[in-house]
């Protein structure tokens, strides 16, 4: 009855049991726990920087980096909340009142397009253009319904999000002190070759850092240009626009286009040439860039993931798991392909294994010099 194979099955069944059980005590904290162990991975090279400097004190040093993560992260994303709530009210305001009128935007439009299009969309059987407008003078009411209810849900969990922040702040303090003791006992702990456990986890840790920087700083150039480019050329609501470019960028290729490219026709349509032009030139020759220039560079080069299963992740992450899912999908895509190429050079973890332990550690050097 007491056997050793039944004694270890109940310790692994107990194993599994109070792993899965902390996951779920997790659960209320995700998106805390998710950022702050992305930002301690982020700003972990900074601290063993800081380390040095204040030779050996690791409090201080993470003091320090917890202070410079706030005043160059947390405090400007803050400052871009509170600016955005106020133009969010604004925005739905004037759409109430009618100031902002989607449905007569696109009826400028309709009346502006030569009757040759217009007998195309026809053709086509695209719908009657009446209710086209039905649907999109609905579809602003209904946006505008969104708005108000998420700035009140918004408002509500004030205190929820509060306490995910602190919880966030704290995490992070104990993980860029103590990382690197976490990382090894974590190293230690699994059950894998340690070569591969090596390797496996430096990937992780590479596609999180290359992912946050890589998006976010694209999503941050995106937004601020095109909210530049909509403030100089009297768009309403520029900032809240300039917002929704940054969050569509996480996007490859198609996400700011989604929202210049609807008010670059609406210029050209209504007669407004110039402004249509510019912004089509700031749109395709700017913005494009950016994302065409600084996107490959770095997320695609760190995580060494070809662009459409970057794409594809990204997609399907933010599809499952929200905005966190612009994280997390790569990293499942770039877990899924290292785990293959383990096993697959190891041939199928069986007589080759020992051939893999020898192996891996080049590759484990290779990834942490690009890292």
């Amino acid at each position: 009855m007491n056997s050793p194979q039944l004694q270890r099955g109940v310790f692994l069944a107990l194993l599994a049991a109070v792993t899965v059980a902390f996951l779920w005590v997790l659960m209320p904290f995700f998106g805390a726990v998710l950022w702050g162990v992305a930002l301690a991975i982020l700003f972990t090279p900074l601290y063993k920087r800081l380390l040095k400097t204040m030779r050996g004190k690791p409090n201080a040093a993470a003091l320090s980096t917890l202070a410079i993560c706030l005043f160059i992260v947390i405090l400007p994303l803050a400052m871009v909340g509170v600016s955005l709530v106020q133009e969010i009210a604004l925005v739905t305001q004037s759409i109430r009142s009618g100031q902002i009128n989607f449905a007569a935007y696109f009826q400028q439009i309709l009346d502006a397009s030569p009757q040759w299009l217009l007998n195309l969309v026809e053709r086509f059987n695209l719908g009657d253009m009446a209710a086209w407008q039905a649907r999109i003078s609905a579809a602003a009411g209904q946006a505008s319904q969104i708005i108000a209810s998420q700035a009140l849900a918004i408002g509500q969990n004030t205190f929820d999000f509060i306490v995910s922040f602190f919880v966030m702040l704290y995490l992070l303090y104990f993980l860029v002190r103590d990382g690197s003791d976490l990382s090894k006992r974590m190293r230690d702990a699994l059950p894998l070759a340690k070569p591969h456990t090596h390797y496996l986890l430096n990937k992780f840790t590479t596609v999180i850092r290359a992912t946050v920087k890589g998006n976010v700083a694209v999503a941050v150039a995106q937004g601020a240009l095109g909210g530049l480019a909509f403030w100089f050329l009297g768009v309403q609501g520029a900032l809240l626009w300039a917002v929704l470019m940054a969050f569509l960028s996480l996007l490859p290729a198609v996400g700011a286009a989604l929202i210049w490219g609807p008010v670059a026709i609406y210029f050209l349509a209504t007669g407004h040439f110039w402004q249509g032009g510019v912004l089509i030139f700031v749109g395709v020759f700017v913005i494009g860039l950016v994302d065409n220039i600084l996107r490959p560079v770095l997320v695609g080069k760190d995580t060494q993931m070809p662009d459409y299963i970057v794409l594809m992740s990204t997609i399907g992450g933010m599809a499952i798991f929200g905005i966190n899912g612009f994280v997390i999908g790569p990293v499942i895509a770039a877990l899924f392909m290292a785990a293959w190429s383990l096993f697959a050079d190891s041939g199928h973890v069986g007589p080759g294994h020992e051939q893999a332990e020898d192996a891996q550690p080049r590759q484990v050097a290779k990834d942490e010099k690009a890292g």
